[in-house]
């Protein structure tokens, strides 16, 4: 009999988590196994290894990344607003396991760093569209990046600014005024 998925994602949940929480070096077979409320043997079972441990990590970033490239593509105000709303962290599994993926990348993993920057290029091609040129598009970027950088600072205790409700929507539509066609 096969193992259930869930026991799979579990361990994936438990690795970012560690990850998130405590840092690469905290995220050990053992604690993961822990974490995640499995047997070594069970953890083995899915990851026979912690670079096979990764490897899912990054399987899950690039799944989750098409599941979010399809939702900004498809957004009835367009995709720059769909885009910079999901600029805020709320917790969701994307935005877990980007955290995840960059403490990987920040200790000199290579698959993680290469698959950033493969979201980084799906956002930009689905953001695209919308920006009368590479200059507008890099407006749009940039902007998505100092709303994740202040609502990441908010969560460590140094707070940036982060807009919502009528500031976001002034933010969203100053920036699709400036990178319209």
């Amino acid at each position: 009999m096969s193992r259930p998925p869930r026991a799979r994602e579990s361990v994936l949940d438990a690795f970012a988590s560690l990850l998130v929480d405590d840092g690469e070096r905290a995220a050990t077979m053992d604690a993961t196994a822990r974490g995640a409320g499995v047997s070594k043997g069970g953890l083995l079972y899915h990851f026979g290894s912690k670079e096979a441990l990764v490897a899912g990590l990054i399987e899950r970033l690039r799944e989750l990344s098409i599941e979010d490239i399809e939702q900004i593509k498809s957004a009835p105000d367009g995709a720059i607003s769909a885009f910079m709303r999901t600029s805020i962290m709320t917790g969701t599994p994307l935005d877990r396991t980007i955290v995840a993926v960059s403490r990987l990348a920040q200790n000199g993993h290579q698959d993680a760093s290469d698959a950033l920057r493969e979201l980084r290029v799906l956002w930009e091609d689905a953001v695209r569209p919308e920006a009368r040129d590479e200059t507008a598009l890099q407006l749009v970027m940039l902007v998505s990046d100092g709303l994740y950088f202040n609502n990441a600072l908010a969560v460590g205790g140094v707070p940036g600014p982060v807009p919502d409700g009528a500031e976001l929507n002034a933010l969203i539509a100053l920036v699709k005024a400036a990178a319209a066609r």
